[in-house]
């Protein structure tokens, strides 16, 4: 028996929020003083590089455990299993609940144990735990769950990656426009004939990387001394594009498939042109040129979730939600993560 992906699911919020929502928006630099460009200049240059049109935000009654919670209920209808012999639910996030117009995050009781007492799982030896790992979160999950199902220790597990990134921004920061919501989940256990889990890499660089993604004060330095997600763009950029290829092949060539069998890349979805550059460079190490169609990306309608964009958009592919986009049974697919840490990972999948 191998050990499978036998089911997926995702919730996709409802609100669109396109990026002429962001014209009104006051941003500034670092250092609170105004761009030389008006709203409309940064908006364009801003979709240039990141590839984003729009994003979801969650509907305001609804929190990152309750959109975890309707993609766990996806996955388990989609996988047949009975929820009363799951093992472990792993959710990855990293800001726990944040109700709207209330940056304090809320983690007691764990996120994990909110979508356990959602699905009315009743039996006490499924374990619930959260886990922080900043944007590969949820792949680290799925490592999770291979290593206790492969240790005997588990025989089924649900892992989920899930974020409401939206209630979290500083309005005044331009970095705002990339995040989004979102939740993804994906049911593995062992299972015959259902997929396969050939290899996995994990690595997390923290001399000059640590503080890379952090929480920062707003740009507005008269606003108030709340803190939101900041990030130095530039520096993440060249950390993955330099780090994340050798991770990728490491992985690869663990596995024993060749680069030239390999269907498709589900990496998290950060920004178009630095994920078009990981790849460039991935292939580039094998001496190839990159293959059409390898890379689906949802980044564009669906903005960057988090530890939620592979599991999410892994989901939309297995259902044909993406146009040009499918995987079929026995096509060996790579998982790929960079984030908050600096972490990074990599899955080599066979489906």
């Amino acid at each position: 028996m191998s050990i499978a992906i036998t089911g997926t699911g995702s919730y996709i919020p409802s609100l669109v929020v396109p990026n002429d929502n962001f014209e009104g928006h006051d941003f500034l630099n670092a250092d609170g003083s105004p761009f030389a460009h008006d709203n409309a200049v940064i908006i364009q240059k801003f979709k240039g590089i990141t590839g984003i049109k729009e994003r979801r935000y969650a509907e305001n009654n609804l929190n990152t455990s309750d959109i975890g919670f309707l993609a766990a209920e996806k996955a388990i209808t989609d996988s047949g299993i009975d929820k009363e012999t799951l093992d472990y639910i792993i959710f990855a996030h990293n800001f726990g609940d944040v109700s709207p117009n209330n940056i304090q995050s809320d983690m007691l009781p764990s996120l994990a144990t909110r979508v356990k007492q959602h699905l009315r799982i009743k039996n006490p030896a499924c374990v619930a735990y959260d886990l922080i790992f900043g944007c590969p979160g949820w792949i680290q999950g799925v490592i999770q769950a291979n290593a206790f199902i492969k240790s005997g220790i588990a025989k089924r597990c649900l892992v989920i990656g899930g974020e409401t990134l939206s209630r979290i921004v500083d309005p005044h920061d331009r970095d705002s426009m990339i995040y989004s919501d979102g939740a993804g989940a994906a049911i593995i256990e062992k299972k015959d004939n259902s997929g396969e889990i050939l290899s996995h890499a994990s690595a997390t660089y923290t001399q000059e990387e640590a503080y890379f993604l952090f929480f920062g004060e707003s740009y507005n330095k008269l606003k108030d001394d709340t803190k939101y997600i900041k990030m130095f763009g530039r520096k993440i950029y060249e950390f993955a594009v330099t780090y994340v290829p050798q991770a990728m092949k490491d992985c690869l060539d663990e596995s024993g498939v060749t680069i030239d069998d390999l269907k498709k890349i589900f990496i998290h979805q950060a920004n178009e042109k630095m994920d078009e550059a990981i790849i460039k460079r991935f292939y580039g190490l094998y001496n190839r040129e990159t293959p059409d169609n390898i890379m689906p990306m949802s980044i564009g309608k669906l903005g960057n979730s988090s530890v939620a964009t592979v599991p999410t958009l892994f989901d939309l592919v297995s259902n044909g939600k993406i146009e040009n986009q499918e995987v079929q049974k026995g096509d060996v697919v790579i998982f790929a993560s960079v984030g908050a840490g600096m972490n990074i990972n990599a899955i080599v999948y066979r489906i």
